[in-house]
């Protein structure tokens, strides 16, 4: 058996050489996000509505024509191309077939990193804040976003947790133009943020049996609602920085809520 290769030996029979790991200090920068693709007519409009700037083009297919006139038009004066295509070119372009037809793509947005422990001074007021704890599907971060605009909160607060979503394609499809309302933010640590959150607002955590009803919930300042992870619920290190806790009561014969549809619920309830 003849003797194996040393390390590299085909890579240099190749033409080529092992790839080298950059030197100590030239790290390879990161690389930058890639752009948004806004699917769909009314996450579309809400981009067009609050962010205009950020959009680089348009894709639209023909039954599309008349929503995407003025859009095409704005463009146009501001020399951004636009394309009208076929539903199956907008497909690929769109990397879904749940386009709806239209698809802006934007400048990347991601959630805003919190440079401290603290809320920005100049974050719009609403009466509850909604804070995702580790919810990892992006789906839900929509649904939720959709659901938090439309009860009129203002802004989004993402936890430091690994297992967290952020703003994503399937984030802005699923939240139907709620996250263009939304001011997003992201807490370095969200049990130090939760503990100096007080007496300025209620912490509330959402969790599956032992808290209060919502009915009983005070409504003597705003409250920042903490909704945790799809499988795990609420991590303990948040739970313990939360001043209180909310249950839904259900008929007991499933066990809770998918987290959106609590969320919803919950905003509802607790005056959003």
């Amino acid at each position: 058996m003849p003797p194996a290769d040393p390390p590299g030996a085909a890579d240099r029979r190749a033409g080529g050489a092992p790839p080298r790991p950059p030197p100590p200090g030239r790290e390879r920068p990161p690389r930058p996000p890639e752009p948004n693709r806004i699917c769909g007519p009314a996450p579309v409009r809400a981009l067009f509505l609050r962010r205009p700037e950020a959009v680089l083009r348009l894709f639209h297919t023909p039954e599309r024509r008349a929503m995407a006139g003025p859009l095409c038009a704005h463009l146009a004066r501001t020399r951004r191309p636009f394309r009208e295509v076929p539903p199956e070119e907008l497909a690929r372009i769109a990397g879904t077939l749940h386009h709806g037809g239209i698809v802006a793509i934007a400048r990347p947005r991601l959630a805003e990193p919190l440079p401290g422990h603290a809320l920005p001074a100049d974050m719009p007021a609403a009466p509850v804040l909604p804070v995702l704890d580790g919810i990892g599907n992006p789906h839900n971060l929509g649904a939720i976003a959709r659901s938090a605009a439309f009860f009129g909160c203002r802004a989004l607060l993402l936890s430091d947790d690994p297992r967290q979503a952020d703003l994503s394609d399937a984030a802005f499809r699923t939240a139907e133009g709620g996250l263009e309302h939304l001011r997003v933010l992201r807490a370095r640590s969200l049990p130090v943020l939760l503990k100096g959150l007080r007496p300025r607002f209620l912490t509330l955590a959402a969790v599956a049996t032992g808290g209060v009803p919502p009915a009983a919930v005070p409504r003597d300042r705003p409250i920042a609602l903490v909704l945790g992870n799809e499988e795990a619920g609420v991590a303990p290190r948040t739970l313990e920085a939360c001043e209180a806790r909310v249950t839904l009561a259900g008929s007991g014969r499933v066990e809770s809520l998918n987290v959106s549809a609590a969320a919803a619920v919950l905003l509802h309830a607790l005056g959003a």
